[in-house]
């Protein structure tokens, strides 16, 4: 056995490890020189170390929704016995997932809440600005559910139920299709409903000038008048620059236009400092159109990203706010 400080042999010259290993491929394969062409490889490879992390990263958030879903099944098969006996099956769930993700939150994150106080005790219409992926929004449901213990249902992009595996999570959590008749009875039944006009469209092709892409979408606002509850405005600071897309390559628009199917590639998953804010809530009137009431929202939204969003948004400095230690006043 050779020890750590020894070399091998090939004939009578001695080489170290690296040498050797590099004289027995290049035998094995019979091509000369393979030294520099290991040289080339280890060199291709640190270059391009930086650019595949920065794309691998945004699939921590898949492992994490997988991760989800398996512990909502261990829970499920768990407690099945005990559903005749619960007003709620999914209660301990719920919290399960809300912990696991609040604490991804806040690791990750330093994910703050603010204006919470703003959600009325009844019903009332979310609205959001979608960032490239929804992890903001699946943080701030964790937090609601923590600190407020309360649910919020949401409306999703027809594509979310399409994805393996995820019929379960979808479940739980009241995740919609988004019919109108449907999203008015879940709002008259007392319940929180959130929703992003701007859905897939906005998430994948705005950037970080944080444009709001809602195009002629107002079915929301009709949402909100037939039901007659508030509109409450959110908006969460830096989430552009946790994870960006490359939406601004114009043959990924056209082909998102032609398939309704996000294939835009996403990159980043940096550890950005996110603030969700909630606004002042729009109050119900019986007199307002789907029209000026869309107006209104958009105004409010854009009122919050003007207010707790530096534009254009940048990467580092999101990054060192993440590290700042004083709170950000609401």
């Amino acid at each position: 056995m050779i020890g750590g400080n020894e070399s091998c042999t090939a004939g009578p010259i001695p080489m170290s490890y690296l040498t050797c290993l590099t004289y027995i491929l290049g035998e094995w394969t019979g091509v000369e020189h393979i030294e520099d062409y290991l040289s080339y490889a280890v060199y291709l490879l640190w270059v391009l170390f930086p650019l595949a992390v920065v794309f691998l990263l945004p699939g921590v958030l898949i492992i994490l929704l997988y991760i989800s879903i398996l512990l909502l099944h261990i829970y499920k098969r768990k407690n099945e016995l005990k559903e005749a006996y619960s007003n709620d099956f999914w209660d301990g769930g719920k919290q399960m997932l809300a912990t696991l993700w609040d604490g991804h939150g806040r690791i990750w994150h330093g994910y703050e809440l603010h204006g919470a106080e703003n959600i009325p005790e009844g019903p009332g219409l979310i609205v959001f600005y979608h960032g490239a992926t929804p992890a903001d929004y699946i943080y701030f449901v964790a937090r609601l559910l923590i600190q407020k213990k309360r649910s919020c249902l949401v409306v999703a992009d027809h594509f979310v139920f399409k994805l393996p595996g995820f019929k379960i999570l979808l479940n739980v959590h009241g995740v919609m299709h988004g019919p109108k008749e449907e999203c008015v009875s879940a709002l008259k039944n007392g319940c929180l409903l959130a929703i992003a006009p701007g859905g897939v469209r906005e998430a994948l092709f705005s950037d970080e000038m944080y444009t709001i892409i809602w195009g002629n979408r107002k079915g929301f606002a009709q949402v909100a008048i037939d039901a007659k509850v508030p509109i409450i405005p959110m908006f969460t600071q830096n989430v552009r620059e946790g994870i960006r897309t490359l939406g601004g390559i114009k043959i990924l628009r056209t082909l998102y236009e032609h398939t309704r199917l996000p294939l835009v590639p996403l990159y980043g998953g940096f550890p950005v400092k996110l603030r969700t804010f909630i606004g002042e809530p729009i109050p119900y009137e019986p007199n307002v159109t789907a029209e000026e009431l869309t107006e209104k929202t958009k105004a409010a939204v854009q009122g919050l990203i003007e207010k707790h969003q530096k534009i254009p948004g940048n990467i580092f400095r999101a990054l060192m706010e993440r590290f700042q230690t004083q709170k950000k006043d609401d």
